[in-house]
C-alpha cells in the first residue's frame, strides 16, 4: 500500500504512480501532501481520521496552516479525511509495516478515541503528527520526516563549523607578520 497514488480532488496525473486499489482502512496511516510538508493521520473509519492541530487556531485553520509545523503544543482531534485534505492530495502510507508490527485495529482505534481532544506536547523533531500516529499503530514512534530534518541539521552545522574553522585559519594567517 505504501506506494499507492495520491488521493483526493487533487488526484496525481503521474503515470509513473500505480493506481490506488484500496480506500483507507481503520488504523490506515494517511500522508497528507501539504505545499511544504507531509502531515499524518491515522484512518478510523467511516471517513474519519484522528491527527493533531495546533492548540490556538480553528479547525479550519489548523488544517492547513505552516504555522502547526511550529507549535509546542497540539490538540488531538476526530475530523473528516475530505476537510483534514481540502485541496491538498493524500494516500494510504503503511510504509513502517515491514519493519513494525501493527497493533491489532481494535486496539489501535481504542487507544486514538481515548485521546480525542486532548492536549499532547508537540515538537517537529521529537514528537509531531507522524510520530503520533505510528505510536497508535505500532505502540512504538517513528518519524522518517523527522530523521532526515536531523540529518539535514546535522550536514549544515557540520558545513558552518567547517566554513567557521576555514574561516579562523585564514584570518589567522592574513594576520601573520612573515
Amino acid at each position: 500500500m505504501d506506494k499507492q497514488q495520491p488521493n483526493s480532488a487533487m488526484a496525481s496525473n503521474d503515470p509513473d504512480l500505480p493506481d490506488p486499489s484500496d480506500d483507507p482502512q481503520p488504523g490506515d496511516l494517511i500522508e497528507i501532501f501539504r505545499p511544504a510538508y507531509q502531515h499524518w493521520a491515522l484512518y478510523l473509519g467511516d471517513g474519519y481520521i484522528i491527527n493533531l492541530t495546533p492548540v490556538d487556531e480553528s479547525q479550519a485553520a489548523a488544517m492547513s496552516s505552516v504555522k502547526s509545523v511550529f507549535s509546542r503544543k497540539a490538540v488531538v482531534r476526530m475530523q473528516l479525511l475530505k476537510e483534514v485534505v481540502g485541496s491538498d492530495s493524500y494516500r494510504v502510507n503503511n510504509k513502517y509495516d515491514d519493519n513494525h508490527t501493527p497493533l491489532p485495529i481494535c486496539e489501535i482505534i481504542e487507544r486514538a478515541q481515548v485521546l480525542i481532544d486532548q492536549e499532547v506536547s508537540y515538537d517537529l523533531l521529537g514528537s509531531n503528527c507522524e510520530h503520533f500516529v505510528t505510536l497508535l499503530r505500532y505502540g512504538q514512534a517513528v518519524s522518517e520526516q523527522a530523521s532526515r530534518a536531523i540529518g539535514a541539521i546535522s550536514v549544515v552545522t557540520a558545513a558552518a563549523s567547517a566554513f567557521s574553522v576555514l574561516g579562523l585559519i585564514n584570518t589567522r594567517s592574513r594576520n601573520r607578520p612573515f
